[in-house]
């Protein structure tokens, strides 16, 4: 050794040259070469003894996968000293698959063996097996098994497993409580499935009425009766009924069987009832929804796509007042894309027609995709019988009117308006034209029977126009202007009036005459050949318009800094204004503006006004800068795990 460090020249003190070494095959050399000590009787120091048949292993090897066995071998415990250990509780063939699995790393699961590997592997605490275990019976999951892995999960406290089995039986209760896995449910079961706060496939009715029969299957005697146990859990059952969507005269109370032979039952379920819808009568989110059920849903401010300082997004987030945090939704499935049309029908959000940038080009399409929050799916749907940009989109008599808009076509009058029926999937022309120019950039909101539609551009005017269309009659009708013409404003409905907020109009000082409004694309705002003028002006008036009276008075301004472009949605008759950009970036000509002029250092911040009051108030800023993206509400499973919305950079 001394002659090698002579001859490579190395000093005192001086480091040695040296590498790193690792070796990929050396966790399954290892662990082949102590199967093999195994399978050969060679240095094995411990036998188990379970159900009268011996099992010999390594200590070492069972000390390293095993809590249980770790303690038992490493505490001052009595088995450590011992070579032969009795193991109770476990099954012989259960053991015998936990160790070929702790000496090869791999075992196969199936429904025949499922239960004995999991019982052991719980036993002596080998968590990536329990965690396989319990995996493999989610997979499995189905309504003729659901109620035993159920059990199953409760025995072995596998919580996250239950939860799936529970979410799914809810998924699915109504073809569920008609099988006849639904009456083995034990009352624990039966109460939790109600409690845990997940959406449902039938209504509330409907929910009450399968426990009826539940109870019906459980009592006992010629004449039905509740015995004490019974009358209890009757109790506790009632207490987990959302009376509130129950009529008092509803059939299922008045003819049901069960009831009618216990009155001491009855009379429990009528205080219920009695005392829940006395508490809920001036709730109008649980009265006024479009929800076959509300159980486990909640509603949310839902923000769609939009700029961000990252560019355009497809991306779709909510916010859950009771969670008090932006989550991720999902994304709008075409190419990122803006200016679409956004509606909600049957608590469903429509995403339709918008534009997007190919090679500075904008491209105007038609098509429209339907999210589902209940399945988290989207669907397709029947394409515009026209391409649109910058078009209203609402909801009026269960079915979609789209009005205006952009079009790479040039347009006939009957084409400016299209109706889509959701039962036939099909879009038709509206059959009375607007009796104006084509708009552009408008607003429009549903309002008792009518559809309003105000403001835009009119043949490169911005205008102050306001229209109802009545979709029994089919007509149009010119109402009162609005105070100041708008464009790129906002309608809401709230109770009996119709509010105008935010939104830009000429100013007579600065109006410049160009061939070009500007548009985002991408990071940039770049020029695109629609025709109009450059935003001089923009409100933050708020007015609203009482269509009893036919007349349009001013509310209210949003505080501090004038902006435009922001999302606007309706809660509880609150009214948020969520993100938008700055007045200063959009004086004169709109070309190449960055996004950090437009936003500052509030361009994400969420304000609300109380109808009722007359108060603003700020709330928790979104996460991001975001503008030019809609809002609207939308029921959302209070159930969903999704990942929060982080700030920018």
């Amino acid at each position: 050794m001394a002659q090698v460090a002579s001859d490579w020249n190395l000093g005192p003190g001086r480091p040695l040259p040296c590498t790193s070494f690792e070796s990929p095959l050396h966790t399954s050399i290892l662990l082949s070469g102590l199967s093999k000590l195994r399978s050969k009787n060679l240095l094995l120091d411990v036998t188990l003894v379970v159900e009268g048949e011996a099992f010999q292993a390594h200590k070492v090897v069972l000390a390293s996968i095993s809590d249980y066995f770790r303690a038992m071998f490493t505490d001052a415990m009595r088995e450590s000293k011992q070579s032969e250990i009795c193991l109770n509780g476990i099954t012989a063939r259960g053991m015998k698959l936990v160790l070929d699995y702790a000496y090869s790393a791999r075992l196969e699961l199936n429904v025949d063996n499922i239960q004995h590997v999991l019982l052991s592997a719980s036993h002596v605490q080998i968590e990536p097996l329990v965690e396989a275990c319990s995996s493999y019976l989610q997979s499995q999951l189905d309504l003729d098994n659901c109620v035993d892995i159920a059990s199953i999960a409760e025995t072995y406290s596998l919580s996250k497993l239950r939860s799936q089995v529970y979410r799914f039986m809810c998924s699915h209760l109504r073809q569920f409580s008609s099988s006849p896995e639904f009456a083995r449910l034990s009352s624990c079961q039966l109460e939790y499935l109600l409690a845990c706060d997940y959406p449902v496939d039938m209504a509330e009715s409907d929910v009450l009425r399968i426990c009826l029969q539940w109870l019906h299957n459980h009592t006992s005697g010629e004449n039905k009766s509740l015995n004490k146990s019974l009358r209890s859990t009757c109790e506790r059952i009632f207490r987990l009924i959302n009376f509130a969507h129950i009529s008092p005269n509803s059939a299922v109370i008045v003819n049901d069987p069960f009831l009618q032979a216990n009155p001491v039952c009855a009379k429990a379920l009528y205080t219920h009832c009695k005392k829940q819808q006395g508490q809920t009568e001036s709730n109008s989110s649980l009265v006024h929804n479009p929800l076959l059920n509300s159980r486990g849903m909640e509603l949310a401010i839902v923000k769609v796509g939009g700029f961000s300082l990252a560019g355009i997004t497809n991306e779709i987030t909510y916010y859950l007042p009771s969670v008090g945090k932006w989550k991720h939704l999902t994304s709008i499935p075409h190419v990122e894309q803006c200016n679409f049309g956004t509606a909600v029908l049957d608590n469903q959000l429509y995403v339709v027609g918008g534009c997007f940038n190919q090679a500075l080009q904008e491209i105007i399409h038609p098509f429209g995709f339907i999210y589902n929050p209940m399945s988290n799916k989207w669907t397709t749907m029947c394409p515009l019988q026209r391409e649109r940009c910058r078009f209203s989109l609402n909801v009026v008599g269960g079915r979609l009117i789209a009005i205006g808009g952009d079009s790479e076509l040039v347009w006939s009058d009957l084409e400016d308006c299209e109706l889509y029926d959701p039962k036939l999937d099909a879009w038709m022309p509206l059959g009375s034209p607007l009796a104006i120019p084509l708009p552009v950039q408008h607003a429009g909101v549903s309002h008792s029977t009518g559809l309003y539609v105000s403001g835009g551009l009119q043949r490169d005017q911005v205008c102050p126009s306001l229209w109802r269309y009545d979709l029994t009659t089919d007509t149009w009708e010119r109402k009162a202007c609005m105070p100041t013409s708008r464009a790129d404003h906002v309608l809401v409905s709230i109770g009996d009036k119709i509010y105008a907020c935010g939104g830009w109009y000429e100013n007579a000082e600065t109006r410049v005459i160009v061939d070009t409004i500007g548009k985002y694309i991408g990071m940039e705002l770049a020029i695109v050949k629609v025709g109009g003028f450059s935003l001089a002006g923009i409100t933050n008036e708020i007015t609203y318009y009482l269509p009893s009276v036919g007349k349009w008075k001013h509310l209210t301004s949003i505080p501090h800094v004038e902006q435009c472009n922001f999302g606007t949605a309706v809660l509880d008759n609150q009214l948020y204004v969520v993100g938008g950009c700055f007045n200063q970036a959009l004086q004169g000509p709109c070309v190449h503006i960055s996004p950090l002029l437009l936003l500052g250092d509030r361009g994400a911040r969420i304000e609300c006004y109380d109808t009722e009051t007359d108060v603003w108030s700020i709330y928790d800023n979104y996460p991001q800068e975001v503008w030019e993206h809609t809002c609207v509400t939308l029921y959302i499973p209070r159930c969903r795990d999704d990942m929060q919305v982080l700030g920018a950079g």
